[in-house]
């Protein structure tokens, strides 16, 4: 079999092994990279080439403001190490991503790396000398091992009492809120937080607004800015979290992939408008945000009522743009992920404040209340996928009272 074929074949062992499984992403652009490397030897790659050739992104995708390549790359060279550490620890071919560069590398193993001496081999005869120095190693070692025993033991007793602690302090977490969280606390994975970041045109110091796509380029898109709400919002989904002892995973909408949709829980901060990846994923159908296509309320963003039940409202908007904002709407909205084994929450308010109050509510005991019990949601696992609509009172840019409007079950 010629290098070639035993490259290929490697290839194909690590796409098919358990470090792979699940990111289909991942599998392609691996088997992208291998049979580019293997037919054209030496030739570089762009990050529009794999973009376009390999994700499907648009003719006008701009490397400079997308990271997704290099994001991906970094993951698949993470998972490579991952493979060698574990199931491909044998192989007798090497596979490398090297970094700052889309060539894969390949190397047969060294045949000798591990292998002892063989029996037959001559042994140098010792001196006196070198016994005893053999000796007071072979003590220290044995100091050496005491101690690491004595070390570990400490470990292990003050994980006890940590774990102990733990289960202490999970009792008196509020039970209403374990109810609603049930659906992010069942598996093992962390739960990702994906918090909106709007593409923004200019500069701070000069002034900036939002990206029009039919006026601005994309080279110059600035998206690494979020809302005051957005902030506060993480914070307080992690004090939650720091409950149930479960940690979360904070990324900006502009680096979601859709392998996250795919194998994670999902929590999305901030309305579609803004939080952009919104839009390619299962999303809102009752409480739908819309811009205002007429009137003086022109392009303001609203929560249209899809089926409006009797005494709700059909249409919600904030307070107007040139007015003090004293009243914003959110949405509150539970729906199984593209993966149905996994949920995905929407927590979004017109405005940055509409999404803090969003989130705030359901990190809340004695808010809860209300909407445990319009779901009818007694215990964890009772909570189905749904759709809610908050008003909410803002002062000086701080929600400070927030009603439960209108509930929807799916």
């Amino acid at each position: 079999m010629s290098d070639r074929d035993q490259f290929l074949k490697q290839v194909d062992k690590l796409a098919a092994s358990n470090v792979l499984h699940g990111s289909e992403s991942l599998r392609k652009l691996l088997q992208y990279l291998a049979k580019h490397s293997a037919d054209h030897h030496g030739v570089p790659l762009k990050e529009y080439q794999i973009a376009t050739e390999v994700f499907g992104r648009p003719a006008n995708f701009d490397p400079q403001t997308d990271s997704t390549i290099r994001v991906q790359a970094g993951r698949l060279r993470a998972k490579i190490a991952e493979y060698y550490s574990s199931e491909g620890a044998d192989d007798p071919i090497l596979i490398e991503l090297p970094k700052g560069s889309y060539l894969l590398s390949f190397h047969h193993r060294d045949a000798t790396n591990g292998r002892k001496p063989s029996a037959a081999s001559t042994e140098p005869i010792e001196s006196p000398e070198t016994v005893s120095r053999r000796s007071w190693i072979a003590a220290i070692a044995i100091l050496a091992l005491v101690l690491a025993a004595l070390v570990i033991w400490d470990v292990a007793r003050t994980r006890k009492q940590v774990q102990a602690s733990a289960t202490e302090f999970a009792d008196v977490t509020p039970f209403n809120l374990r109810v609603f969280w049930s659906p992010f606390l069942s598996q093992q994975d962390d739960s990702w937080v994906i918090f909106s970041n709007a593409a923004f045109v200019g500069r701070p110091e000069t002034g900036m607004r939002y990206f029009n796509s039919g006026r601005d380029a994309h080279k110059d898109i600035w998206d690494h800015y979020t809302g005051v709400g957005e902030v506060l919002a993480v914070h307080s989904l992690d004090q939650v979290f720091a409950t149930f002892h479960k940690q979360l995973r904070v990324k900006r909408g502009s680096l979601f992939s859709l392998d996250d949709a795919d194998n994670n829980n999902l929590i999305f901060l901030g309305s579609p408008s803004e939080n952009l990846t919104l839009t390619e994923i299962p999303s809102t159908r009752e409480f739908v945000f819309q811009r205002v296509p007429s009137g003086p309320r022109a392009g303001d963003l609203a929560i249209v009522n899809q089926h409006p039940q009797p005494g709700e409202p059909t249409s919600s908007l904030a307070s107007p743009s040139g007015a003090s904002l004293t009243e914003d709407y959110a949405v509150i909205g539970l729906a199984p992920g593209i993966n149905p084994s996994r949920s995905v929450l929407i927590l979004a308010g017109t405005t940055t404040f509409g999404t803090q109050a969003a989130v705030e509510y359901v990190c809340r005991a004695n808010s809860l209340d209300e909407l445990l019990a319009r779901l009818g949601a007694k215990n964890p696992g009772d909570v189905k996928p749904f759709e809610a609509l908050l008003r909410v009172k803002i002062a000086r840019g701080v929600p400070v009272e927030t009603q439960l409007v209108a509930v929807h079950k799916k």
